[in-house]
C-alpha cells in the first residue's frame, strides 16, 4: 500500500545505504506522486507492471529500428515506422508473462470495455 511503501522508503533513508545514497531518497522523494498511483492498481497488475524484462526489450527493439532510420520528415513518418516496427516484433512473441492471466482478468474488471474491445 502507499502507507507501507512510505514507511519502507523512511526505513531505507534513515538505514545504512539511504546515509551513504541520500540522493536516492530525495529522487524517490520528489518523485513520489508520480509514484503512488502505481498502488493503486491490484497486485496482480502490479506484477506485471514491474516485470520490465518485456519492455525493455521491446524499447530496445523500437530505439533500434528509430536508430537506423536517422530522421524523419514529420512526426506521422515517425508514426508510422513505429507501428510497424510493433507489428513485426509481437510477430516474435511467443510465450505471456506467467502472471499475464491473473492479470489480464484484473485490467478486464478495471477497464471494462476499453480493455475488452481489443481481445
Amino acid at each position: 500500500t502507499e502507507d507501507e511503501a512510505q514507511r519502507a522508503l523512511e526505513t531505507f533513508a534513515s538505514g545504512s545505504w539511504g546515509l551513504k545514497y541520500p540522493t536516492i531518497t530525495a529522487i524517490w522523494r520528489r518523485q513520489w506522486q508520480e509514484v503512488i498511483p502505481f498502488f493503486a492498481y491490484p497486485m496482480e497488475v502490479r506484477r506485471i507492471m514491474y516485470t520490465t524484462n518485456a519492455i525493455e526489450s521491446l524499447n530496445m527493439q523500437v530505439r533500434k529500428v528509430i536508430k537506423n532510420r536517422g530522421h524523419f520528415p514529420n512526426d506521422e513518418a515517425a508514426t508510422k515506422l513505429i507501428w510497424l516496427a510493433l507489428r513485426n516484433i509481437a510477430k516474435n512473441w511467443k510465450m505471456p508473462a506467467i502472471t499475464w492471466r491473473a492479470a489480464k482478468n484484473q485490467f478486464a474488471i478495471l477497464f471494462a470495455e476499453r480493455f475488452t474491445a481489443h481481445l
